[in-house]
């Protein structure tokens, strides 16, 4: 297992990188189907670990130096995992090869690894309550019907729950290659299955008005109801956007928590409207990452600027600063990297607020900020960031 003082530690180069929520099928109105692909920027790593023999092995770190021993041990942390497609390979940026995701669920039931329901980890984050070491949350978005014919049943024999975030306008419309109102009944029967609310029509709603956004949740929200007998209380957002209007839309409707798509592992100073997941697709879903994001810990970070993920043009480069709490350990190899970017330059003032220098504005569309700072135990703590830009952009 690599450690901070190995020659030879374990490095992330982050880069560019293709996965989300962006190939949601759309029925045209005479009838004939129409793939909507959108953009979604990625997290690349390339892990070099100090041997090969072990690089594709998950990592099992123990607590970080710094908590052994005491109270803080006990707070709660999870990673969250994000998966859209199965076995797709027409869809590499969104699917995973089917090789890979039981990789994943051995690699989970051989490290030490606890996969809880989603809404328990959200409700022990709530609570401030313990979690078990190397808690894990397995998501799906879109509910595409290789959940039901790939993934279900893996999981299913593993005994590993999950979260499905289901935009109800593809069920109701009966969009090709999409679950069944049928199908999504038959896996919440089953067990292990519980559905969030992912809007009606997964839309682009970061510079959507918050009555638009209010819709879009309600009539998904009604939708669920009347097809389960019950409604969601996890949210996600489409593409991961939103601004202050969408972010308040769900709070107003009292989501225990809401999930972007930026990457990062949760703990107590995680924003419950804004929860992180680590995406995973067919280029960035080998071992030796899979190992790296679901042994990731929280960077405890706070008090960060700007607020709003959304930048207006006054706003862009944003001016991002925020402060790491002390329990992070020593910030001399804290770094930060913008998608597509590169590393960025960083200053650490009294107070230990760092500032991150975006060298120039943000193109159109999503852009993500990884930061990310290795612990005692070998470990990665993370902190992600979405932003985005309005304007014309490549979906």
């Amino acid at each position: 297992m690599p450690t901070r003082h190995a020659p030879q530690a374990l490095h992330l180069v982050l880069r560019r990188e293709r996965t989300g929520c962006g190939d949601m099928v759309r029925r045209a109105t005479r009838g004939r189907r129409v793939a909507l692909v959108g953009l979604a920027l990625h997290l690349t790593l390339i892990v070099a670990a100090a041997g090969p023999a072990r690089a594709a092995e998950p990592a099992r770190p123990a607590p970080p130096a710094a908590l052994a021993g005491t109270a803080a041990n006990a707070a709660p942390h999870a990673v969250v995992l994000m998966y859209h497609r199965f076995g797709e390979d027409r869809y590499p940026s969104t699917s995973i090869r089917l090789s890979q995701f039981e990789g994943h669920l051995r690699a989970l039931r051989d490290g030490g690894y606890t996969v809880l329901p989603l809404r328990q980890i959200v409700e022990a984050l709530r609570a401030g309550a313990p979690l078990p070491p190397r808690s894990v949350g397995i998501s799906v978005d879109d509910a595409y019907a290789s959940v039901h014919r790939e993934a279900w049943p893996r999981l299913r024999a593993a005994g590993y729950p999950f979260t499905l975030f289901v935009s109800t306008d593809a069920l109701d419309r009966g969009y090709g290659g999409m679950l069944t109102w049928d199908e999504l009944r038959e896996m919440v029967r089953g067990g292990g299955v519980d559905v969030g609310n992912h809007t009606a029509s997964h839309p682009h709603l970061a510079d959507r008005d918050g009555a638009f956004a209010e819709r879009e949740i309600d009539r998904a929200q009604q939708r669920l109801r009347e097809e389960l007998g019950s409604a969601p209380v996890l949210f996600a957002y489409p593409y991961g956007e939103h601004g202050a209007a969408a972010r308040a839309a769900v709070a107003a409707r009292n989501f225990l928590a809401a999930f972007g798509q930026q990457s990062g592992a949760i703990g107590p100073q995680g924003d419950l409207m804004n929860l992180p997941r680590f995406a995973l697709n067919e280029s960035y879903g080998e071992p030796a990452r899979f190992a790296v994001v679901a042994g990731a810990l929280p960077l405890a970070a706070h008090d960060v600027t700007p607020a709003d993920g959304l930048l207006a043009p006054g706003d862009n480069p944003p001016r991002l600063s925020f402060r790491v709490a002390a329990e992070a350990g020593g910030l001399e190899r804290l770094a930060c990297y913008l998608t597509g970017g590169g590393k960025l330059t960083l200053r650490v003032s009294a107070g230990r607020r760092v500032t991150v220098d975006v060298p120039q504005p943000l193109a159109p569309g999503r852009s993500r900020i990884n930061c990310t700072l290795p612990a005692p135990s070998g470990a990665w703590q993370w902190f992600g960031l979405q932003y985005y830009v309005p304007g014309p952009a490549v979906r």
